[in-house]
């Protein structure tokens, strides 16, 4: 009985997920995307619920794994197919495959390596990355020419990189001043121009913090 309240939120993420698909077909993409930030919400429960009532197993593990692919891999890239990927021809339908197909090497390799791995996440999140796609888009703001496709091949990359990001559970890959600053100084600079970005700005910020955290770490 202990496991049933976890694993309905985990069911509850994936549910979400699927709504946010449908809401996509339907061009509603500020709903779409905000589904899949709750989803998120869903997604962050279900572990500390699960350890509050001692009912992690390996079932919610796997289960979670799932519904975290359809929620920020599927969902996120079928919301960027249809808000302007779908302008790109074959382009776009790899695009799209290739987040999604990120997504789940990134999940694969967090289960193989979750316990090898301590203090940082190896590769951006998915949550994270299926985040930062879904508010850019909840800002409904079209780039032109190739920047929204390379923006999301850059953030499917990212999953499976080798950049550090940090997991904030402690002890872990260190904190440098200098990216923090410029994330931050890039942080602000994109809330001036555009007040109601902060959702974005979170997510995006913390993509950034990696992959300038991780160069400056060469340098020590």
């Amino acid at each position: 009985m202990r496991n049933i309240i976890p694993n309905m939120l985990t069911a509850f993420n994936l549910i979400l997920g699927v709504f946010a698909i449908i809401a996509s077909f339907h061009n509603n993409f500020f709903y779409a995307a905000l589904l899949i930030v709750a989803a998120m919400v869903a997604d962050g429960l279900d572990g500390r619920v699960a350890r509050h009532f001692q009912a992690s197993s390996d079932f919610g593990k796997e289960l979670d794994s799932l519904c975290d692919l359809v929620s920020f891999g599927v969902a996120p890239a079928v919301l960027a197919y249809v808000f302007m990927l779908k302008d790109f021809g074959l382009a776009g339908w790899i695009i799209v495959a290739l987040f999604a197909t990120c997504g789940a090497l990134r999940l694969a390799r967090f289960n193989v390596d979750a316990t090898k791995i301590k203090g940082y996440f190896m590769g951006l999140p998915i949550p994270a990355a299926g985040c930062v796609v879904a508010t850019f888009v909840m800002l409904d703001i079209k780039p032109s020419g190739w920047l929204f496709p390379v923006m999301i091949t850059l953030f499917g990359y990212l999953m499976i990189s080798t950049v550090k990001y940090p997991d904030f559970k402690g002890k872990g890959e260190k904190l440098r001043f200098v990216p923090a600053t410029i994330t931050l100084v890039v942080a602000g600079y994109i809330l001036y121009l555009i007040p109601q970005s902060i959702l974005f700005v979170s997510f995006f910020a913390y993509a950034l913090f990696g992959i300038l955290n991780t160069l400056f770490s060469l340098f020590d």
